[in-house]
């Protein structure tokens, strides 16, 4: 009776003493791609994801960043990232726009007003509601990171009324919903892979481009452009995916952990994509480029013009997904 007594004693103690509960960690690597540079706010983000990945493992679970489309443009990797040739990406809304349509909504002019409503939405309900869509398309939505309100520049002219639009070449996105808005503000869009803009722009092929200012500093457009107007007409998120096959592979405590990673990284990746924004102002005006923004009535005159590209688009972004999103925003706004 006595060695039972004691037998059990010592199995309780190894209940208490044995990290039963534990949490698991396998050796993983993962590859994440990035059509952003190195020095580009989403190299924050990661930087920071793999930082905390690699702490709650205690260095079993890695990123390995590929940056400035190494590893393809965000459609190639996007899609690389759906086969699972690539475990990760951080890619642009738009570009898989066409994959899930409810991201679709993103590509809309002058969605947002500010950055607490974009904050609002994309760590919110309607983030849940398009991170629920995912899995269909073999990919996991982990968090919802930025690259920004985009602006747009040229090198032929300030842009002081909306009349200035008018015959320029613009680069835009390959997608349906940006080539009808400079369509309506009377320029030519012409749609390109972001890798062949910079050379476009210096060889004349296009006259202006448009995009957050920390990614006009980081690619350098100030060398082939002059003039930079903040029209902010729409606002670019970059979603995190993993494959869903490398998802589903990890145990409980690793799926915690890197989903728990992707969400705090957000928090360094907003706070140096918001701090970017004035730093760049302040070295594109250093390296020459001109700043200047539109008359409040230029500003609504442009909004007035792209307003048709809401009834257009609606087929292709769902009028589902728009009115989910907006019903979030009027909560938001009230």
């Amino acid at each position: 009776m006595k060695l039972k007594t004691l037998a059990a004693m010592a199995l309780c103690a190894t209940a208490f003493t044995t990290p039963a509960l534990a949490a698991e960690y396998g050796k993983h690597t993962f590859k994440i791609s990035s059509g952003a540079a190195k020095d580009h706010p989403i190299a924050t983000g990661i930087a920071a994801m793999s930082e905390c990945m690699e702490e709650g493992s205690d260095g079993k679970m890695k990123l390995k960043g590929f940056y400035s489309g190494q590893l393809g443009d965000d459609a190639d990797a996007t899609q690389a990232t759906r086969s699972g040739s690539i475990e990760m990406v951080v890619t642009g809304s738009a570009a898989i726009a066409g994959i899930e349509p409810a991201l679709g909504v993103f590509t809309l002019p002058f969605m947002f007003e500010n950055d607490a409503e974009v904050d609002a939405i994309m760590t919110g309900p309607f983030f849940d509601y398009v991170a629920e869509k995912m899995p269909q398309h073999d990919l996991v939505m982990l968090s919802m990171w930025e690259n920004g309100f985009r602006n747009a520049t040229n090198s032929k002219h300030p842009i002081k009324a909306v009349s200035d639009f008018e015959g320029l070449n613009f680069r835009v996105m390959q997608n349906p919903i940006f080539l009808d808005t400079f369509r309506r503000l009377g320029a030519n869009p012409v749609p390109m892979a972001f890798g062949e803009v910079f050379t476009a722009l210096e060889t004349g092929a296009v006259d202006g481009q448009e995009n957050p200012l920390p990614l006009i500093e980081a690619t350098k457009f100030y060398e082939v452009q002059k003039y930079l107007t903040l029209t902010r007409h729409a606002y670019s998120p970059n979603p995190v995916l993993v494959n869903r096959g490398v998802w589903e592979s990890l145990n409980a405590d690793e799926q915690a952990l890197v989903q728990s990673c992707a969400t705090s990284a957000r928090d360094a990746q907003i706070e140096r994509s918001r701090a970017a924004v004035g730093e760049s102002a302040d070295k594109l005006t250093s390296e020459g480029m001109e700043i200047s923004e539109m008359p409040a009535e230029e500003m609504a005159k442009l909004r007035e013009l792209v307003t048709p590209v809401y009834e257009t688009s609606m087929e292709s972004v769902g009028k589902e997904n728009f009115d989910r999103l907006m019903e979030e925003l009027a909560k938001i706004r009230n």
